[in-house]
């Protein structure tokens, strides 16, 4: 007896009114087919790649022996520094080691006179728009800023307000007076000190006074003290190193003498001890499994795909070391005679000018791209259009000319708070310049290289990958950063 043959099950016909069976299959179905096909793959995407403008603008040059001596002319400091502070709850002192950075304090070592200095500063509130200093008042002492930011004017030729500069944390005005309190105590008036500018904070704003009245009774106990202003305000160049405009030992020169003077002798004095720079490492361990690599492996190869994507992330980290490492980072290492600050909050067309002017050549801009979009809406606020140019084979926007380039490796604030770096880049311009060392061993690329490991007892194979680097900013206004950019 036999089974009757069982008929093929029908399959639904689409736009069928009740979506029931009609008809039997009469091809393969494609759910069926993807079973024997191979798809097409792409390789594994990184969604955590950015543009990583600063590795490709910096010129990188070769460290032989992993440490950069930066060699430079002898440079007489006068303590043109910031001063630090600290603060428990809502009262503010400042550290007294911090104000041998007053250039007349400069070098006193007396620890006790500046405990008693920081002792006596006085802590004042201002509030926004209101004055601190009058110029041509009487000078009360030295006005350090804490907090906030204050707007350093002073009367021009045609009765109007003109803006010397603006002064934020850590800052300072008012330390030309000191000297004076040396006078004052020695019977000529004590209001002859006056301010040859004005004060006016921008912001809410916490600042310390170290007033004169303190000083001059404080210099009648300490003979260092004593001696130190009394040296300041004796100056007249005879016993002081001579200067460029630069702080640079001066080489003397003669010109547009007649006849046959005695003709200066000179040579340029160096640094005695110049800084060096180590190259910095960031490294991973790579582990892949034995079975992985050897049955998974086709089409791509799992190790070079899980290396790739490992270098990438070593990229990424070596270009937020540069901008951020504390040793070599480059928000590190500025000088402060090239940190700057907005007038206002946002970073507006006339800060940028500030920014670039300070220096004799600047070729990039590095911003958040939150900065670089705050950038954007105070030019359209002033009718102002950034114009575009041609930069490495893209298309840029720019600044008189400057390209600005994004950079998320800058950090910005839980207060919305950024900064903007101006650079000029190359050794043969003075500039800011990254520091490798090519040629090291197993090297896939340029001071990256990749070392087997061996395999463990859990069948992993390991790989230490690693990138050696660092900066080095030649000459300080090589690098200028504008600070406290409101995004």
């Amino acid at each position: 007896m036999t089974t009757p043959a069982t008929a093929p099950e029908p399959v639904p016909v689409p736009g069928s009114p009740d979506g029931a069976a009609s008809r039997p299959a009469g091809s393969l179905a494609p759910e069926a087919a993807r079973r024997l096909a191979t798809t097409t793959k792409t390789p594994p995407q990184n969604r955590a790649v950015t543009s990583r403008w600063l590795l490709r603008v910096l010129p990188w040059v070769p460290v032989a022996a992993g440490t950069y001596r930066v060699n430079r002319r002898l440079v007489y400091e006068v303590g043109n520094g910031r001063i630090d502070f600290c603060a428990t709850g809502t009262e503010v002192r400042v550290i007294p080691g911090e104000l041998t950075e007053l250039p007349a304090l400069a070098g006193l070592d007396d620890e006790a006179a500046l405990r008693a200095l920081a002792d006596s500063c006085v802590q004042r509130e201002y509030a926004a728009g209101q004055r601190i200093a009058e110029a041509g008042a009487p000078a009360e002492g030295v006005v350090m800023i804490a907090h906030g930011k204050v707007r350093k004017h002073a009367p021009g030729a045609y009765d109007t307000d003109v803006a010397l500069a603006v002064l934020a944390g850590g800052e300072f005005a008012g330390d030309e007076t000191l000297p004076t309190a040396l006078a004052a105590g020695s019977g000529e008036s004590a209001g002859a000190a006056a301010w040859g500018y004005g004060l006016t904070a921008l912001t809410r704003c916490t600042v310390l006074v170290l007033p004169l009245a303190g000083v001059r009774r404080l210099a009648a106990r300490s003979a260092a003290l004593r001696e130190r202003l009394a040296g300041v305000s004796g100056r007249s160049g005879a016993g002081t190193p001579r200067r460029n405009s630069r702080g640079e030992a001066d080489i003397t020169l003669a010109s547009g003498h007649e006849g046959e003077p005695a003709l200066p002798s000179a040579f340029a004095d160096y640094e005695p001890e110049p800084r060096e720079y180590r190259l910095g490492v960031a490294q991973t361990v790579l582990r892949v499994h034995t079975r992985v690599a050897d049955l998974y492996s086709e089409p791509m190869d799992q190790v070079r795909e899980q290396l790739r994507l490992t270098v990438t992330a070593l990229r990424e980290r070596q270009e937020h070391e540069l901008i951020n490492n504390r040793d070599f980072g480059l928000l590190h290492n500025a000088a402060p005679a090239q940190r700057f600050h907005t007038r206002g909050g946002p970073p507006t067309p006339d800060d940028l000018d500030l920014l670039i002017s300070r220096r004799r050549n600047t070729h990039v801009l590095l911003a958040h791209p939150r900065a670089l979009a705050a950038i954007g809406r105070e030019c359209n606020r002033r009718g102002v259009a950034p114009r575009e140019t041609g930069f490495r084979g893209h298309r840029v926007r720019a600044w008189r000319g400057i390209p600005l380039l994004p950079c998320d490796k800058i950090p910005v604030t839980a207060q919305g708070l950024t900064s903007v770096l101006a650079l000029r880049t190359g050794v043969e311009k003075q500039g800011v310049v990254g520091l490798h060392q090519p040629g090291i061993p197993e090297e896939i690329e340029p001071s990256l290289n990749v070392r087997f490991m061996g395999i463990d007892e859990q069948a992993l194979i390991g790989y230490l990958v690693s990138v050696y680097f660092s900066a080095a900013v030649l000459v300080p206004d090589a690098l200028g950063i504008l600070e406290d950019v409101e995004v």
